[in-house]
């Protein structure tokens, strides 16, 4: 049986006061939970992550990487770094990241690369758009996007989770129905069957298209979703809880 696995995106929202009423009550009702809870934040908070959670059930991470170890990479944040922070988990291939900063499926397989390297665990970030859930080519997107990181991760496949978010549902008032996403978990689920039957038992699949408290229960009973990405509700300490606590 997979732990569900619940985790916060913060995306480019915060300050140091915010920070520190959210991590707070997050903590303070984490406890009650069966399943397994973290916090990307951004980069420079990092430190105030460490310096909050370290010793509580929930463990905090990176919302991107760099591919590259180190060197003239001015701006970039090499896994290393991460590590440096305990973060535990790194997203890579976030949709955002796809559509703002044209990262290729090719490049998220180095980032998700990285990532392993340095003893983290990476959320590999899939999914489609509407234009192309409209066109029919929603498994075709996501198996050719998780497809480049199976092929580079090779035997590793174990230590990765996945996150599929329908960018078509991201903020837009467009839902996927619980079917919908489990339709697409069970795909991905097959793809990593076929690669390492062991592994694919085990693998988390999280979904990311707006998990919020009154959907969350619904999506995680359906058998291939274990958990979520969860966005603008992991920034309120109550609603980011819901979720968590619907995970149990």
């Amino acid at each position: 049986m997979r732990r569900k696995l619940v985790v916060g995106n913060w995306k480019m929202n915060g300050n140091r006061a915010a920070n520190a009423s959210l991590l707070a009550g997050i903590v303070a009702g984490a406890d009650a939970s069966g399943a397994t809870c973290a916090v990307c934040a951004p980069a420079p908070y990092l430190t105030q992550c460490q310096d909050a959670l370290s010793g509580s059930p929930v463990a905090w991470g990176a919302q991107d990487v760099s591919a590259q170890p180190g060197g003239a990479f001015t701006g970039e944040v090499a896994a290393a770094m991460l590590a440096d922070f305990a973060c535990k988990y790194v997203i890579v291939g976030h949709s955002e990241r796809r559509a703002y900063h044209g990262e290729s499926s090719e490049l998220v397989a180095k980032k998700t690369v990285a990532v392993l390297d340095a003893g983290m665990t990476p959320i590999v970030c899939v999914g489609e758009t509407l234009a192309e859930r409209e066109a029919g080519q929603t498994v075709a997107v996501v198996s050719s996007q998780l497809g480049a990181v199976l092929d580079l991760v090779g035997e590793r496949v174990a230590q990765i989770v996945v996150a599929y978010e329908p960018v078509w549902a991201i903020g837009t008032g467009k839902t996927a129905t619980p079917a919908m996403a489990q339709e697409v978990h069970a795909q991905l689920r097959a793809q990593l069957m076929a690669k390492n039957a062991v592994a694919a038992e085990t693998v988390q699949i999280l979904y990311g298209g707006s998990m919020k408290p009154d959907n969350a229960l619904e999506l995680m009973a359906q058998p291939d979703i274990d958990g979520g990405l969860i966005g603008g509700a992991a920034l309120k300490a109550a609603d980011f809880l819901a979720i968590l606590h619907a995970a149990n």
